[in-house]
């Protein structure tokens, strides 16, 4: 049995709590939401929810194909249990098709098929607006070394070969996502969460956007799109 201690942390879409093992942190989810680096900010009913048992399903079958993760169980339905991490501060975004940022840098229609899949980094900073960096920046800052930075890589194209191929099965098109990692007694680990907050998901047959371009883009609908992720989830996992 885990004791939940101290809050630890607290940030935009979650708290972060101690416990009476040194390695294990104890994660709430929240209703708030932003958006534009916190300068648009709301609340969505029961996204913490969502955000909670998305990502555990998503980090389950990740763990189940070889992705270690910092995810241990769920303790209720926006709590959940994971492994203590020393966070790289280094954001990594996969796309798959043209959206958001990068539609708007290249001149690109939103919905743009890639040729290939990219793999974008960004400084985790929400002082400085989570700016674009490269590989020759985190080496010089020394965010991580050469050989984290190769694990990363890998990972980060595993999950992605992996999210797409399951989401298939649930009619869902993962059209870009954001990863973070963290160091754990010497490992490299996916840590923070996998959700509509962090994931862009359309329905494959209509190109709904189910996640929060909503809420960005005030276009409704949100609690129900977070709802609608979740239940195609749980449909083909039982979890």
């Amino acid at each position: 049995m885990v004791v939940k201690g101290e809050m630890l942390y607290e940030g935009k879409a979650k708290k972060v709590y101690r416990t009476d093992r040194q390695d294990v942190y104890w994660v709430e989810y929240k209703d708030d939401a932003t958006a534009f680096n916190g300068l648009k900010r709301g609340t969505i009913a029961d996204k913490g929810e969502c955000n909670n048992q998305t990502s555990a399903i998503f980090f389950g079958l990740l763990e189940e194909k070889g992705i270690p993760t910092h995810f241990l169980e769920l303790m209720s339905d926006r709590e959940m249990l994971v492994r203590a991490l020393e966070i790289i501060p280094v954001e990594v975004v996969a796309r798959n098709i043209a959206a958001g940022s990068l539609a708007k840098r290249l001149g690109l229609e939103e919905g743009t098929e890639l040729a290939k899949p990219v793999l974008e980094f960004y400084y985790k900073s929400d002082e400085l607006g989570d700016p674009m960096i490269n590989e020759y920046h985190i080496d010089a800052m020394g965010w991580a070394t050469g050989q984290e930075m190769a694990e990363i890589k890998e990972m980060a194209w595993k999950v992605n070969n992996i999210l797409v191929e399951f989401l298939r099965s649930v009619d869902l098109i993962l059209v870009d996502f954001k990863l973070e990692f963290g160091r754990h007694q010497g490992r490299v680990l996916l840590g923070d969460e996998i959700s509509p907050d962090t994931c862009r998901f359309w329905d494959a047959h209509t190109r709904e956007k189910l996640d929060k371009d909503r809420f960005r883009r005030d276009m409704g609908g949100v609690e129900d799109a977070y709802q609608e992720v979740l239940r195609r989830l749980k449909s083909v996992t039982g979890r």
